[in-house]
Order: C-alpha cells, then structure tokens, then sequence
C-alpha cells in the first residue's frame, strides 16, 4: 500500500484582507506541513502581521480561509487555537505578575491544572532559560527577557502549530543561537512559521521561505534557491531586488 500523506498542519488559501480601499493582504495562499519552519519574509507594511494575526483569527479576512490542524479559523476557532502557539509582535504581558504568575495563569486560559500545569510552566521556563528570573515581575526585566516570557506562553501547551512573529527581537546573540537552537529542536514534530525581518535568522533555521512585498506572495522556495536566484548568492540581494519599490520578483 501506498504510503499515507499527512495533511498539511498549516492551509491558508486565497487570504485577503481590505481595510477600505487599502488592500494589506491580495490572495495569499500556502501550506505548511509538520516538519517544516517556513520564514515568513517582507518589508515593513508588507503584510506579513496581518496574515499572520488572520491565521492565528485576531483579525478577520475579507476573503479566502485559513486553516490550522483541519480546523478552520473563523468557523472553528476553539479548536484551531487549542493548536496554535502564538507569539505576537510586541507579546502583551500582564507586567505586575511574575514570570511564574503569568505562566501560571496562561496555562490555567488552557485547560492546565494540577500537576499538568506545573510540569508544563517547569518545561516552558526550561526551554526558554527563564530560570533565573521566573519570580520576577514582568515590567522588571529587559526586553529580551519579556520576548522569551512571550515564547515560553507559546510553547506552554506542546501546540503543534507555532506561528512566531519576530521571535528573537531584542534578543543579545547568545539568546538569539539558544532561541534557533530551540526552533530546530522543536522542528520536527510541529510546523512552525517564522516572521523576520532578519534573513540570517532564515539561513540559520529555516527549511523554506516565503517572500511577500505589497499584500501578495512573490517568492515560495527553500533559503538556498532563493540565494541563487542572484548572481551574488545572497538572500538580502534576492530580497531587495523583489521587494523595493518598482522591482518585481520572480515567484
């Protein structure tokens, strides 16, 4: 028999979003499948937090569907979320609460109770090296210290969909390798969506990349077949020439 294909943990078709007569998402459409960490690329305004707050169902589209786990954002949303880590552009915290206390307090929106949701703020804080200051209150810490508090409530429930948007903002470079190194770890068993504005952040974890300019997808292929599709090899060159003002793309 034939070897079962597994759905695609990530579906997003046709997705657009107006706002008046501005058009901030123009019919997007791809899959992502367990195993795969796309890098969701695009310069400022290009769209890339409206899709990705479409896809976690904070925004509502005009048009098209997305879709997480088979469940589909808008007619199923509980569902959908119960599957869903997101980390925000900005990760709103509650700042009086310690570290613990907002951990604790996501996981108990969960469904976490008891010893379930000890051991899964213990493995969060682990995961995200949050040890050291898991008794502090939030507003105390630096903004690399909030943006891991951020990626420790995404991970609280072993999700297997992540949708981070810039995960390592803010982040020094030693934070910024433990958080890669975590993604990678992670890879395997979920399907995760990166949005950066970082590119070696997509060389160093991403198995493919996405390149959205204007509202609408310009580029689909891994980090490596992007690079060449510049004399130069570089990604930054690839992305500039498809996303600067009056230059198109190849898709």
């Amino acid at each position: 028999m034939p070897a079962l294909i597994e759905p695609a943990l990530i579906e997003i078709a046709a997705l657009t979003k107006r706002f008046g007569a501005f058009t901030a998402v123009d019919n997007v459409s791809f899959n992502v499948a367990r195993g795969e960490v796309l890098g969701f690329l695009g310069p400022n305004g290009a769209g890339k937090s409206t899709t990705m707050k479409m896809l976690a169902g904070f925004v509502t589209p005009t048009a098209g569907s997305a879709r997480i786990c088979g469940h589909d954002v808008q007619s199923d949303p509980v569902a959908a979320r119960r599957q869903l880590g997101y980390l925000p552009e900005g990760a709103p915290t509650y700042p009086e609460m310690t570290v613990l206390g907002f951990l604790q307090f996501c996981g108990r929106l969960r469904g976490l109770r008891g010893a379930t949701l000890d051991e899964r703020v213990g493995h969060a804080v682990a995961m995200t090296t949050l040890n050291g200051v898991r008794l502090q209150p939030v507003e105390t810490l630096s903004k690399g210290f909030k943006r891991r508090v951020g990626l420790a409530q995404a991970l609280l429930h072993d999700p297997a969909v992540l949708v981070l948007d810039e995960p390592t903002d803010g982040l020094d470079p030693n934070q910024k390798h433990e958080v890669r190194l975590l993604i990678r770890r992670m890879a395997a068993e979920k399907a995760i969506i990166i949005s950066t504005h970082i590119l070696e952040e997509v060389e160093a974890v991403c198995t493919r990349a996405i390149v959205i300019a204007n509202g609408r997808l310009v580029a689909d292929a891994t980090p490596a077949e992007l690079a060449r599709r510049h004399p130069s090899g570089k990604l930054d060159d690839v992305f500039r020439a498809m996303t600067m003002p009056n230059k198109k793309g190849a898709a």
